[in-house]
């Protein structure tokens, strides 16, 4: 299954995505992206495998990831949050849709203050800003996708109690990584 992600190594991800560099401590190995990322989560830094997470899935992926485990957290968001994320839900379903697009627009355009508030930035991000008009994109600083969705994610797992907060973030790094097979067999499929 390894051999199908679209970065085989980590070294592979951080040579294709410089800005991961910026946002982690951790060196790429030639470990399998996998291995890596579970060593991460074994390591001293284990926040820094929802990083590599964020990196390691395809844009609109990590986005539904970011999504899904926003949505276990939602008796900690509160009801801004909880709309953000039904928003990115409907989205995700439907990138191309032009219903969507002015309210993702809008919700991209805010100051990424919340969990939910991140993914919507990284949805607005997504495919350069395909979510958004052209006129906010070139408004917003130049921030990943990735790097949002990571932020999001964190800053949702922040407010999990601390006595919790390393199974919480094993739960959301085993749940990216079984997202980053499915997308690998789904992308395999679709080239044959």
């Amino acid at each position: 299954m390894a051999n199908e992600l679209r970065f085989k190594t980590a070294r592979d991800l951080f040579m294709a995505c410089p800005a991961v560099s910026r946002d982690m401590v951790a060196l790429p190995t030639e470990q399998p992206s996998i291995e890596f990322c579970r060593a991460l989560l074994a390591g001293r830094v284990p926040e820094e495998a929802i990083t590599f997470c964020a990196y390691l899935l395809p844009e609109r992926a990590a986005v539904w990831w970011a999504h899904e485990c926003l949505s276990h957290l939602t008796v900690l968001l509160d009801r801004g949050d909880q709309e953000l994320l039904a928003l990115v839900r409907d989205w995700v379903s439907e990138p191309d849709s032009p219903h969507h697009r002015p309210e993702m627009s809008k919700a991209a355009a805010m100051p990424p203050t919340t969990p939910a508030a991140w993914i919507a930035l990284a949805a607005g991000r997504h495919g350069n800003g395909s979510a958004m008009e052209a006129s906010a994109v070139a408004a917003l600083q130049p921030i990943p996708p990735a790097r949002a969705v990571s932020a999001g994610v964190l800053a949702g797992l922040a407010r999990v109690a601390l006595e919790d907060r390393f199974s919480v973030l094993s739960a959301f790094v085993e749940m990216g990584i079984q997202m980053a097979e499915i997308e690998a067999l789904r992308q395999s499929a679709d080239a044959n």
